[in-house]
Protein backbone atom coordinates (compact mmCIF):
# COMPACT_ATOMS: atom_id res chain seq x y z
CA UNK A 1 0.00 0.00 0.00
CA UNK A 2 1.61 3.74 -0.95
CA UNK A 3 1.81 5.90 1.79
CA UNK A 4 0.19 9.10 1.24
CA UNK A 5 2.12 12.13 0.36
CA UNK A 6 2.28 14.42 3.48
CA UNK A 7 1.34 17.96 2.29
CA UNK A 8 3.09 20.11 0.63
CA UNK A 9 5.65 17.30 0.28
CA UNK A 10 5.98 17.44 -3.57
CA UNK A 11 6.60 21.11 -3.52
CA UNK A 12 9.00 21.26 -0.83
CA UNK A 13 10.94 18.59 -2.90
CA UNK A 14 10.27 21.11 -6.19
CA UNK A 15 11.53 23.95 -4.52
CA UNK A 16 14.85 22.25 -4.04
CA UNK A 17 14.62 20.61 -7.23
CA UNK A 18 14.14 23.03 -9.63
CA UNK A 19 17.43 25.73 -8.76
CA UNK A 20 19.46 22.18 -9.80
CA UNK A 21 18.56 22.90 -13.24
CA UNK A 22 17.86 26.53 -13.24
CA UNK A 23 21.74 27.31 -12.00
CA UNK A 24 23.44 27.14 -14.89
CA UNK A 25 21.30 30.42 -17.14
CA UNK A 26 23.07 32.55 -13.89
CA UNK A 27 26.17 30.64 -14.72
CA UNK A 28 29.47 32.03 -17.02
CA UNK A 29 29.55 28.77 -18.49
CA UNK A 30 26.58 29.00 -20.08
CA UNK A 31 27.53 32.39 -21.63
CA UNK A 32 31.52 31.34 -22.34
CA UNK A 33 30.03 27.73 -24.04
CA UNK A 34 27.74 29.68 -26.40
CA UNK A 35 29.89 32.30 -27.47
CA UNK A 36 31.89 29.16 -28.49
CA UNK A 37 29.71 28.43 -30.71
CA UNK A 38 28.87 31.92 -32.04
CA UNK A 39 25.92 32.98 -29.60
CA UNK A 40 27.15 35.94 -27.83
CA UNK A 41 23.79 37.75 -27.12
CA UNK A 42 22.73 36.98 -23.55
CA UNK A 43 19.44 37.11 -23.90
CA UNK A 44 19.75 34.98 -27.76
CA UNK A 45 21.79 32.12 -25.34
CA UNK A 46 18.86 31.95 -23.13
CA UNK A 47 16.37 31.22 -25.30
CA UNK A 48 18.55 28.95 -27.70
CA UNK A 49 19.49 26.59 -24.42
CA UNK A 50 15.77 25.86 -22.81
CA UNK A 51 14.13 26.29 -26.39
CA UNK A 52 16.74 24.03 -28.18
CA UNK A 53 15.26 20.50 -27.12
CA UNK A 54 11.69 21.50 -29.46
CA UNK A 55 13.97 22.07 -32.17
CA UNK A 56 14.48 25.07 -34.67
CA UNK A 57 11.31 26.72 -33.71
CA UNK A 58 9.90 30.21 -34.50
CA UNK A 59 9.52 33.37 -31.93
CA UNK A 60 5.80 32.20 -31.64
CA UNK A 61 6.55 29.18 -29.99
CA UNK A 62 9.10 30.37 -27.24
CA UNK A 63 7.02 33.35 -26.57
CA UNK A 64 4.02 30.49 -25.86
CA UNK A 65 6.41 28.09 -24.20
CA UNK A 66 8.17 30.58 -21.76
CA UNK A 67 5.00 32.49 -20.91
CA UNK A 68 6.07 35.90 -19.42
CA UNK A 69 8.55 37.51 -21.88
CA UNK A 70 7.49 39.90 -24.29
CA UNK A 71 6.85 38.56 -27.61
CA UNK A 72 9.33 41.50 -29.73
CA UNK A 73 11.90 40.49 -26.99
CA UNK A 74 11.97 36.86 -28.27
CA UNK A 75 11.10 37.92 -31.80
CA UNK A 76 14.68 39.82 -31.54
CA UNK A 77 16.56 36.78 -31.36
CA UNK A 78 14.32 33.62 -32.38
CA UNK A 79 14.70 32.15 -35.06
CA UNK A 80 17.58 34.38 -36.47
CA UNK A 81 19.81 32.47 -33.37
CA UNK A 82 19.26 28.75 -35.22
CA UNK A 83 21.31 30.56 -38.11
CA UNK A 84 24.23 30.90 -35.85
CA UNK A 85 23.95 27.56 -33.93
CA UNK A 86 21.73 24.71 -34.57
CA UNK A 87 19.71 23.10 -31.90
CA UNK A 88 22.08 20.31 -31.95
CA UNK A 89 24.87 22.58 -31.27
CA UNK A 90 23.03 24.37 -28.80
CA UNK A 91 22.03 21.07 -27.02
CA UNK A 92 25.52 19.96 -26.60
CA UNK A 93 27.10 23.67 -25.56
CA UNK A 94 24.75 23.53 -22.69
CA UNK A 95 25.50 20.20 -21.54
CA UNK A 96 29.32 21.31 -21.16
CA UNK A 97 27.88 24.83 -19.23
CA UNK A 98 25.92 22.44 -17.00
CA UNK A 99 28.55 20.42 -16.31
CA UNK A 100 31.31 22.95 -15.75
CA UNK A 101 29.38 24.95 -13.79
CA UNK A 102 28.29 21.87 -11.42
CA UNK A 103 31.30 20.74 -10.74
CA UNK A 104 32.49 24.64 -9.88
CA UNK A 105 29.88 25.02 -7.71
CA UNK A 106 29.77 21.44 -6.41
CA UNK A 107 33.11 20.10 -6.60
CA UNK A 108 34.65 17.03 -7.75
CA UNK A 109 34.47 15.25 -4.84
CA UNK A 110 30.92 15.60 -4.10
CA UNK A 111 29.64 15.00 -7.47
CA UNK A 112 31.42 11.80 -7.16
CA UNK A 113 29.79 11.05 -3.92
CA UNK A 114 26.80 8.50 -3.51
CA UNK A 115 24.31 10.35 -3.16
CA UNK A 116 24.45 12.04 -6.28
CA UNK A 117 24.02 9.10 -7.88
CA UNK A 118 21.46 8.23 -5.16
CA UNK A 119 19.44 11.91 -5.98
CA UNK A 120 19.82 11.06 -9.76
CA UNK A 121 17.95 7.64 -9.21
CA UNK A 122 15.19 8.82 -7.36
CA UNK A 123 14.50 11.77 -9.55
CA UNK A 124 14.57 10.07 -12.65
CA UNK A 125 12.08 7.29 -10.92
CA UNK A 126 9.85 10.14 -10.08
CA UNK A 127 9.99 12.03 -14.01
CA UNK A 128 8.44 8.48 -15.25
CA UNK A 129 5.24 9.33 -14.19
CA UNK A 130 5.54 12.63 -16.10
CA UNK A 131 3.20 13.27 -18.53
CA UNK A 132 3.66 14.54 -21.97
CA UNK A 133 0.25 15.94 -22.74
CA UNK A 134 -0.34 19.51 -23.26
CA UNK A 135 3.20 19.63 -21.42
CA UNK A 136 5.60 20.71 -24.57
CA UNK A 137 8.85 22.47 -22.85
CA UNK A 138 8.25 18.65 -20.67
CA UNK A 139 7.48 16.32 -23.69
CA UNK A 140 10.97 18.02 -25.56
CA UNK A 141 13.09 17.51 -23.25
CA UNK A 142 11.59 13.61 -22.27
CA UNK A 143 12.99 12.82 -25.95
CA UNK A 144 16.75 13.39 -24.82
CA UNK A 145 18.70 10.91 -23.85
CA UNK A 146 19.42 10.60 -20.20
CA UNK A 147 23.24 11.40 -19.68
CA UNK A 148 25.48 8.70 -18.12
CA UNK A 149 27.42 10.92 -15.81
CA UNK A 150 25.16 10.94 -12.36
CA UNK A 151 25.33 14.49 -11.69
CA UNK A 152 24.14 15.09 -15.54
CA UNK A 153 21.46 12.79 -14.91
CA UNK A 154 20.19 14.43 -12.02
CA UNK A 155 19.99 17.61 -14.01
CA UNK A 156 18.17 16.28 -16.84
CA UNK A 157 15.82 14.97 -14.48
CA UNK A 158 15.56 18.04 -12.36
CA UNK A 159 14.86 19.82 -15.92
CA UNK A 160 12.24 17.27 -16.81
CA UNK A 161 10.65 17.70 -13.06
CA UNK A 162 10.93 21.47 -13.44
CA UNK A 163 9.29 21.88 -16.98
CA UNK A 164 6.44 19.63 -16.38
CA UNK A 165 5.37 21.32 -13.50
CA UNK A 166 6.22 24.65 -15.67
CA UNK A 167 4.18 24.21 -18.16
CA UNK A 168 1.03 23.09 -15.82
CA UNK A 169 1.69 26.11 -13.94
CA UNK A 170 1.21 28.23 -17.02
CA UNK A 171 -2.38 26.66 -17.62
CA UNK A 172 -3.15 27.48 -13.96
CA UNK A 173 -2.19 30.83 -14.78
CA UNK A 174 -4.11 31.29 -17.92
CA UNK A 175 -7.19 29.86 -15.90
CA UNK A 176 -6.71 32.79 -13.03
CA UNK A 177 -6.60 35.09 -16.22
CA UNK A 178 -3.24 36.15 -14.73
CA UNK A 179 -0.99 37.54 -18.04
CA UNK A 180 2.53 37.42 -18.83
CA UNK A 181 2.84 41.00 -16.37
CA UNK A 182 0.15 40.08 -13.69
CA UNK A 183 1.65 37.17 -13.07
CA UNK A 184 5.06 38.53 -12.52
CA UNK A 185 3.71 41.29 -10.47
CA UNK A 186 1.40 39.14 -8.51
CA UNK A 187 4.29 36.53 -7.79
CA UNK A 188 6.53 39.53 -7.12
CA UNK A 189 4.15 40.74 -4.31
CA UNK A 190 4.08 37.61 -2.33
CA UNK A 191 8.01 38.10 -1.61
CA UNK A 192 8.87 34.86 -3.73
CA UNK A 193 9.01 36.11 -7.16
CA UNK A 194 11.95 38.01 -9.11
CA UNK A 195 12.46 41.65 -7.73
CA UNK A 196 10.75 44.51 -10.72
CA UNK A 197 14.13 45.69 -11.52
CA UNK A 198 15.17 41.58 -12.57
CA UNK A 199 11.66 41.21 -14.15
CA UNK A 200 12.45 44.60 -16.56
CA UNK A 201 15.72 43.65 -17.01
CA UNK A 202 15.43 40.18 -18.65
CA UNK A 203 11.59 39.62 -19.78
CA UNK A 204 11.31 42.76 -22.00
CA UNK A 205 8.62 44.96 -19.99
CA UNK A 206 9.33 48.53 -19.61
CA UNK A 207 8.05 50.48 -16.07
CA UNK A 208 5.03 50.99 -18.81
CA UNK A 209 3.76 47.53 -18.63
CA UNK A 210 4.64 46.92 -15.00
CA UNK A 211 2.40 49.78 -13.77
CA UNK A 212 -0.28 48.96 -16.74
CA UNK A 213 -0.09 45.25 -14.82
CA UNK A 214 0.13 47.04 -11.65
CA UNK A 215 -3.58 48.66 -12.13
CA UNK A 216 -5.21 46.09 -13.43
CA UNK A 217 -4.61 44.31 -10.53
CA UNK A 218 -5.92 46.49 -8.31
CA UNK A 219 -8.86 46.71 -10.51
CA UNK A 220 -9.45 43.50 -10.13
CA UNK A 221 -9.20 44.11 -6.08
CA UNK A 222 -6.04 41.94 -6.02
CA UNK A 223 -3.67 44.21 -5.00
CA UNK A 224 -4.29 47.58 -2.65
CA UNK A 225 -2.64 50.82 -3.60
CA UNK A 226 0.91 50.11 -1.63
CA UNK A 227 1.29 47.35 -4.42
CA UNK A 228 0.54 44.72 -1.88
CA UNK A 229 -1.92 41.87 -2.43
CA UNK A 230 -5.31 41.77 -0.75
CA UNK A 231 -6.88 38.93 0.66
CA UNK A 232 -8.20 38.64 -2.28
CA UNK A 233 -4.84 38.40 -4.22
CA UNK A 234 -3.29 36.33 -1.54
CA UNK A 235 -6.06 33.64 -1.89
CA UNK A 236 -5.90 33.88 -5.65
CA UNK A 237 -2.09 33.61 -5.78
CA UNK A 238 -2.42 30.48 -3.00
CA UNK A 239 -5.13 28.76 -5.30
CA UNK A 240 -2.76 28.94 -8.34
CA UNK A 241 -0.04 27.25 -6.16
CA UNK A 242 -2.53 24.34 -5.15
CA UNK A 243 -3.77 23.80 -8.59
CA UNK A 244 -0.39 23.44 -9.98
CA UNK A 245 -0.08 21.42 -6.97
CA UNK A 246 -2.39 19.16 -7.86
CA UNK A 247 -1.46 18.81 -11.84
CA UNK A 248 2.13 17.76 -10.71
CA UNK A 249 1.47 15.12 -8.41
CA UNK A 250 1.63 12.45 -10.24
CA UNK A 251 5.67 12.16 -10.43
CA UNK A 252 6.13 12.25 -6.64
CA UNK A 253 3.34 9.98 -6.05
CA UNK A 254 5.00 7.46 -8.22
CA UNK A 255 8.13 7.91 -6.33
CA UNK A 256 6.16 7.67 -2.80
CA UNK A 257 6.73 9.79 0.04
CA UNK A 258 9.78 7.83 1.89
CA UNK A 259 11.34 8.77 -1.68
CA UNK A 260 10.45 12.02 -1.81
CA UNK A 261 11.50 13.07 1.48
CA UNK A 262 14.63 11.35 0.37
CA UNK A 263 15.38 13.33 -2.82
CA UNK A 264 14.65 16.84 -1.19
CA UNK A 265 16.92 15.96 1.88
CA UNK A 266 19.36 14.91 -0.91
CA UNK A 267 18.67 17.96 -3.08
CA UNK A 268 18.78 20.31 -0.34
CA UNK A 269 22.06 19.61 0.90
CA UNK A 270 22.82 19.75 -2.63
CA UNK A 271 21.52 23.13 -3.05
CA UNK A 272 22.82 24.71 0.78
CA UNK A 273 26.07 24.20 -1.16
CA UNK A 274 25.49 25.54 -4.80
CA UNK A 275 24.02 28.44 -2.86
CA UNK A 276 27.05 28.68 -0.90
CA UNK A 277 29.24 28.79 -3.62
CA UNK A 278 27.24 31.61 -5.77
CA UNK A 279 24.98 30.08 -7.76
CA UNK A 280 22.45 32.70 -8.29
CA UNK A 281 22.96 36.86 -8.15
CA UNK A 282 22.17 38.80 -4.71
CA UNK A 283 18.99 40.65 -4.82
CA UNK A 284 17.59 38.79 -7.39
CA UNK A 285 14.25 37.67 -5.30
CA UNK A 286 12.27 40.18 -3.60
CA UNK A 287 10.32 43.80 -3.95
CA UNK A 288 13.06 45.66 -3.83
Amino acid sequence: MTTPLPERAARRCHNVINPLHSAHYFSPDLGREMAAVGVKDREAAYFAARAAAMGPVGAGVVTATFYNFRHELVAAHVPRVWETASPEVVLAARARAVDATLRRLLGAELLAAEEVAEAAELALRAAEACSRNARPLYAAHADLPVPDEPHLALWHAATLLREHRGDGHLTVLLGAELGPVEALVSHTATGKGMAPKWVLATRGWSQEHWEAAVLRLRERGLLDAEGELTEAGAALRKEVEAETDRIDRAPYEHLGAAGVERLTELAAGLLSRAMAAGAFPAGMIGKS
